[in-house]
């Protein structure tokens, strides 16, 4: 089978939790499973474990994805948070190690959301914390009350991966759950597309073959809840599958 991991999203000890309430939980949000657990695929939660024993997963694993979930910690690209936005400095240093060790062993990854954005810092990019706040002629992309029932449309650079993938779409929509996006782009990184309004959307990493480390602002995973009017997502899972089996080939 080919092996996926994908790095878990935490819960933290809360007393006012009934269940397991003094301890942290890792987890997989369930669209996530069924978005990646086809057959032939097995979905592998990357655990919070020590370096040596967490490498030697990922050691087992044919391509890794960052999920979505909590804000970046702004001091980790040299800011100081505004408002409320302080982020998850624990979440960052543990996905952190999965990226920069996946990296070095040339596997394939993807980010979703957070771990696109999380991508972006590392390669030394920055975000915008709060969007409504600090680009208020945006457009809406995030709606507590909605969540992954909104869109909005996109537009792909031609000449890239996803222009050749998408560029026979005619008004191309993805779903949009953030409240943060990319402000200045990291290193060796190459636009695929933008939002309407401008913020970068997808990415991909110039020193590795096309879509082997690539990016996503939006959820593939929840495109169900919209089907029908999104991007046939299958095409990036493909993409990131073909490089996946080329890698444990």
């Amino acid at each position: 089978m080919i092996k996926i991991g994908i790095s878990a999203c935490f819960f933290y000890p809360d007393k006012d939790r009934a269940v397991f309430g003094p301890k942290s939980l890792s987890y997989m949000e369930n669209d996530m499973a069924r978005w990646i657990g086809k057959k032939g695929i097995l979905p592998v939660l990357l655990p919070d474990l020590d370096d040596s024993l967490l490498t030697e997963i990922i050691d087992q694993m044919d391509g890794i994805i960052l999920q979505g979930g909590s804000d970046i910690a702004p001091g980790r690209y040299g800011e100081v948070p505004i408002g409320r936005w302080k982020g998850d400095a624990y979440r960052d240093q543990y996905e952190l190690k999965i990226l920069d060790y996946a990296i070095k062993q040339e596997k394939p990854i993807l980010g979703i959301c957070r771990g696109f954005q999380l991508m972006n810092v590392y390669f030394g990019g920055t975000l915008y914390q709060d969007i409504p706040s600090q680009v208020p002629v945006a457009g809406v992309h995030r709606s507590a009350e909605l969540y992954d029932t909104i869109n909005h449309p996109i537009k792909f650079v031609s000449g890239t991966l996803f222009g050749d993938l998408y560029g026979h779409v005619s008004n191309p929509k993805v779903n949009t759950v953030h409240h943060q996006a990319i402000k200045q782009l990291g290193q060796d990184l190459e636009v695929y597309a933008r939002s309407d309004d401008g913020f970068i959307e997808a990415f991909g990493y110039t020193k590795v073959a096309a879509g082997k480390v690539m990016g996503v602002q939006w959820h593939p995973e929840f495109s169900g809840t919209q089907a029908g009017e999104l991007l046939d997502e299958e095409l990036i899972f493909n993409v990131f599958l073909e490089h996946a089996k080329q890698h444990r080939n």
